[in-house]
């Protein structure tokens, strides 16, 4: 038995071992097996085993020690939570024996958490659930949960989209404050705030848009001058019924975009709002920030200007049907269209041809790779994947909201204030690849400066043109940065500008309405609240996690489409190679799958210069653009991820040297 100067000294060795030891802060970062890592605030990363990470949650702000463990290896040891932040998640309902549980299915939590008695809302097992944290696992790795809300089952019709919501914390109905507002504005309120603003309810404006499209947020028209074309391109002005500060604009602030969910999107704005009173149907006026600009025979933007105006529709026009105008057929449909509307549509063909002559040249085009519809069942399933066929429509649009937008750019350029989309082209931790991949396969341009814009354009374009056994041009595209937001004018490399903002989809995205209330407290002194860095950095990430949603909510769709696939064989493209195996994508419906190099002969090396995946021995080669025959080969249900059994590949040809065809 101790005596009292015993137990005294014995705390103050614990005293002066606390005292001395050196705790890391730091970020707990999971991964898809039972152990993880802390990314220290100094800059580098710490391994966490398997028991260490069973006291944490990703996401966590936690001290922790280092020290040395078998064969030498450091690893951590969490010595203090911080702070956490996942306080909510989803997953399915276990019973154990004994044990109620649920199997998160939030990244990173690899383990099932107990749900006491008094918190399982009468769940079944099965059920997706939508749980809170109960009790943190830090103290003894044994964490708790509690059941907010059953989801639903599995099978239900609309059960993937309910969840998905549910995972990324999304709203699938209004607050009340926000449906208040939409429901009090009516078309008087568009009548008064007409007041002032420009009548152009007699100019030829029409929209071009899908058929099935409600939330019409521009109309465009153009008329031939002098030395080009006079280009009006009208947009959608929910500003002007949607005060600054109010709920419905704190709303549409959070959820940051309108998510197209396959068959039933999530809005940023109320119907009442974005559907109606604020969409640019036809015959109808409404209210609009209007962008007229010069565009000269070649292509090049002259003067510009903006405007508050009152429009009025002459029409909603299919994608199709303006690109049989444009091909020279007469349909009676495009023969009932006024003369002045056909007159404007002309030569919003040949403006608009213009503009993508002078971008081919002067900037960057992006390649027009196949899309793919996906159309529902009445279960809200997949019933069929179809092409989304990109026509001469969907280009002339496309180039008169790149110029509109080039203008709105140039403009806040001016005021010192803005809102840009910032591109810095290639990834900085990826210079030495790129490096090495220049020296071994295009060595004319390793002298490239990638970093500036008028290099970054030199070298995407001519990788375009190099003949080696490599795509060079592709493997350059993988190793691109995420464009982000920025207060500051700065380079969208990946569109070939010098600066770049977006104000054509107010209707659909918070920054380009965010950018209408930019331009009139500029021009007319309209109020505004202009945001700080921390309400940014809020609004990326929740642009990132309605693209998360998205991507999420599509691949489980066609996960489980995928399962009807026919058993022969089908033909596709390597579109991603990884070190455990590569993807296909198959030409007939875009559906990527999976080919494990676990079920190739042999092992397989892979190689970051060239994302290459090579055979050890017989020297086989697997690489991005590849031609390769598939068949299906089941679903991984966890990860919601389609695998294809490799049937053949087309065989990579052999090249003595690269060169380029046009240097």
């Amino acid at each position: 038995m101790l005596n009292a100067d015993a137990l005294s000294q014995l705390r103050q060795l614990k005293t002066d071992i606390k005292e001395n030891k050196v705790v890391f802060p730091g970020t707990v970062k999971a991964t898809n097996g039972r152990f993880g890592f802390v990314a220290l605030d100094e800059g580098r990363d710490v391994f966490l085993p398997p028991e260490e990470m069973q006291k944490v949650l990703p996401g966590d702000r936690v001290n922790i020690t280092e020290h040395t463990a078998d064969k030498g290896k450091t690893q951590g040891e969490v010595d203090e939570l911080l702070e956490s932040h996942l306080t909510t998640f989803v997953g399915r309902y276990l019973i154990k024996g004994k044990g109620h549980f649920v199997a998160p299915e939030t990244p990173g939590i690899n383990r099932w958490i107990f749900i006491p008695p008094k918190e399982r809302m009468n769940a079944e097992p099965g059920d997706f659930i939508y749980c809170q944290i109960h009790r943190h696992p830090f103290k003894d790795g044994k964490g708790q949960a509690k059941v907010l809300r059953v989801i639903g089952k599995a099978g239900e019709p609309g059960i993937e989209r309910a969840f998905t919501l549910a995972n990324f914390d999304l709203a699938d109905t209004w607050p009340e404050p926000v449906q208040k507002q939409a429901d009090s504005l009516d078309e008087g309120q568009v009548v008064a705030a007409s007041e002032g603003r420009e009548d152009r309810t007699n100019k030829p404006y029409v929209t071009i848009d899908s058929p099935g499209t409600q939330d019409m947020d521009d109309a465009l028209m153009a008329t031939p001058n002098a030395t080009g074309w006079t280009l009006s391109i009208a947009i959608a002005d929910p500003g002007a019924l949607i005060e600054p500060g109010s709920p419905a604009e704190e709303e549409a602030f959070n959820r940051a975009t309108a998510i197209y969910f396959p068959g039933e999107p999530l809005p940023m704005l109320p119907e009442g709002i974005s559907t109606r009173l604020c969409s640019l149907m036809p015959d109808t006026p409404r209210l609009t920030l209007v962008c007229d600009l010069q565009v000269n025979n070649d292509g090049s933007l002259g003067d510009y200007s903006f405007h508050q105006a009152t429009i009025r529709s002459k029409g909603k026009l299919s994608y199709d049907l303006v690109a049989h105008l444009i091909e020279g057929r007469e349909d009676d449909e495009i023969k009932a269209l006024p003369d002045d509307v056909t007159n404007s549509l002309d030569q919003l063909h040949q403006a608009a041809t213009a503009l993508r002559k002078w971008r081919a040249e002067h900037a960057l085009l992006n390649t027009d790779r196949p899309e793919f519809r996906l159309r529902l069942d009445e279960n809200k399933r997949i019933r069929l994947i179809e092409p989304a066929v990109q026509n001469e429509a969907h280009r002339l649009v496309e180039e008169c909201m790149v110029a509109a937008n080039r203008c709105a750019a140039d403009f806040l350029q001016t005021q010192g204030e803005g809102l840009f989309i910032q591109h810095p082209g290639l990834r900085d931790d990826r210079a030495d690849n790129i490096r090495k991949l220049l020296e071994s396969y295009a060595p004319h341009l390793t002298e490239v400066d990638a970093g500036s814009a008028e290099g970054f354009k030199k070298l995407m374009k001519h990788s375009e043109q190099v003949e080696a056994e490599v795509p060079v041009k592709s493997i350059l595209s993988r190793q691109l940065a995420r464009a982000e937001l920025g207060f500051e004018p700065a380079p969208h490399q990946g569109m070939g500008l010098a600066a770049y903002t977006t104000f054509t989809s107010p209707l659909r995205k918070f920054s380009d309405f965010y950018v209408h209330r930019l331009i009139q407290a500029a021009l007319w002194n309209k109020p505004m609240k202009a945001l700080n860095s921390q309400q940014l950095e809020a609004l990326q990430a929740a642009q990132f996690r309605a693209r998360q949603a998205a991507n999420t909510l599509e691949a489980w769709l066609k996960a489980d489409y995928a399962k009807s696939l026919p058993e022969e064989p089908m033909e596709g493209t390597i579109s991603r190679t990884t070190p455990s195996g590569f993807f296909v994508r198959l030409d007939n419906n875009g559906l990527e799958g999976f080919v494990s190099c676990k079920d190739l002969d042999g092992k397989y090396s892979f190689d970051p210069v060239t994302l290459r995946l090579m055979h050890n021995k017989n020297g086989r080669i697997f690489q991005l653009d590849q031609r390769a025959t598939v068949s299906f080969a089941g679903v991984d249900e966890e990860r919601r991820q389609i695998n294809f059994k490799l049937i053949s590949v087309e065989e990579v040809p052999p090249t003595p040297e690269a060169t380029p065809k046009d240097s």
